[in-house]
């Protein structure tokens, strides 16, 4: 493990994930500790539970990090050369893409069965790190479930410790919070409820795309896939990896530990093969650049995610994703394939310069502007403007 990857902590998404957990656990054990002190059978038992969730969490949590997706060589190619012409080249790792990989920008490498990119790992969910990643989401919850029970009790009893000190029996346990600890131990609460409800969505997302078989990249190639069906009269799309409920779980949660899959080669039902998807995917890639159009620029935008000189409406309505937002100046071309109200997607088109070296895959400008700083670009060379543009 180089050095890169042990630093891959030290990043805002893992120190908010671990500070979150650190708050939570910390409360509910020292509150654990007033009521069901160590002294117990029960408080021992109690107490070895709560910290097998907390290991359970941690462990899968780190093991999503470090075991990461996995990446495709920059060497790799199909045993049979002549498959190349199913599979799409990655222009910046300089290598053809494996069934089921994309480029991942944050990453910067072509991820095996990329699912996406997770700021609280800091690194993708994919192929290697899939179950670790998803029993990270089952046990984070099942944890907070177990503190919100403590946290609850406890700030109760606290709120009424002078009740149970004057008229309790004397057995109850008694459990004493000053104003900092009472005030963290709130904190820790609204955080709890937090991970259950949202960190528990995800992981019902994510089995259920375990027991799919697919990821959320491809369900939108299917979804596209099924839409390409209906507009064009085509054969119906067949999604190649879906082998049933029980095989798809099993392609991921093995004895071992470990998928099925290489990550390059996969199981498929049968009237498909390797590359049923992929060439599903080129195929609406061309379809994508066929419908792309021309747009000259007329005002020029910095590439920041709140232009606020572009208007109000630009700002509180973006784009919701993470894609990039381009730079671009007065006079530039942008080729665009994506339309919404206020914003445009596009590839900045490089000037054609004879001494100028053909541009490589790192030198594409990919991203999303305000649609106020361009105009369609029509055959005859004219510009007018775009507001009449249909959404996607």
């Amino acid at each position: 493990m180089d050095v890169m990857e042990l630093g891959r902590v030290f990043h805002w998404g893992p120190l908010i994930a671990l500070s979150i957990i650190f708050s939570i656990s910390t409360s509910s054990i020292v509150c654990d500790m007033m009521w069901w002190p160590l002294t117990t059978t029960g408080g021992i038992i109690h107490f070895i539970i709560y910290i097998m969730w907390m290991y359970l969490t941690l462990y899968h949590f780190l093991g999503g990090m470090y075991t990461g997706p996995g990446h495709v060589p920059y060497d790799w190619m199909p045993e049979n050369e002549g498959d190349v012409q199913y599979l799409q080249y990655c222009e910046i790792c300089e290598t053809y893409k494996a069934p089921r990989s994309h480029h991942c920008r944050k990453c910067d490498r072509c991820v095996m069965k990329m699912d996406h990119h997770c700021p609280w790992i800091n690194n993708c969910c994919g192929h290697r790190n899939h179950r670790s990643f998803t029993l990270f989401l089952f046990f984070a919850p099942c944890g907070c479930i177990h503190s919100l029970v403590i946290l609850v009790s406890s700030l109760y009893r606290a709120v009424n410790a002078h009740y149970y000190i004057y008229y309790g029996s004397g057995d109850e346990p008694i459990v004493v919070l000053g104003l900092i600890p009472f005030l963290a131990c709130i904190f820790a609460t609204g955080l709890a409820i937090g991970v259950i409800l949202a960190v528990g969505g995800l992981c019902v997302v994510q089995l259920k795309s375990i027991l799919k078989n697919e990821t959320g990249i491809e369900s939108w190639i299917i979804e596209k896939a099924e839409y390409r069906q209906q507009a064009d009269d085509e054969p119906d799309f067949v999604y190649p990896y879906d082998l049933g409920k029980w095989d798809n779980f099993k392609q991921v949660f093995t004895w071992k530990g470990t998928p099925v899959s290489n990550g390059l080669v996969w199981d498929v039902r049968e009237g498909c093969n390797q590359y049923t998807l992929t060439m599903e995917q080129i195929a609406q890639k061309k379809e994508k650049k066929d419908r792309a159009i021309q747009y000259t620029i007329i005002e020029q935008y910095s590439g920041s995610w709140f232009p606020i000189s572009r208007g109000f409406k630009v700002c509180c309505c973006p784009p919701c994703t993470d894609e990039a937002r381009i730079a671009v100046k007065k006079g530039d071309e942008v080729l665009v394939t994506r339309w919404k109200k206020h914003w445009l997607y596009g590839e900045l088109i490089h000037p054609k310069k004879a001494v100028a070296p053909p541009p490589t895959g790192r030198d594409r400008k990919r991203g999303w502007f305000p649609r106020k700083c361009a105009v369609e670009l029509v055959n005859n060379g004219c510009t007018f403007p775009n507001l009449s543009k249909k959404e996607d």
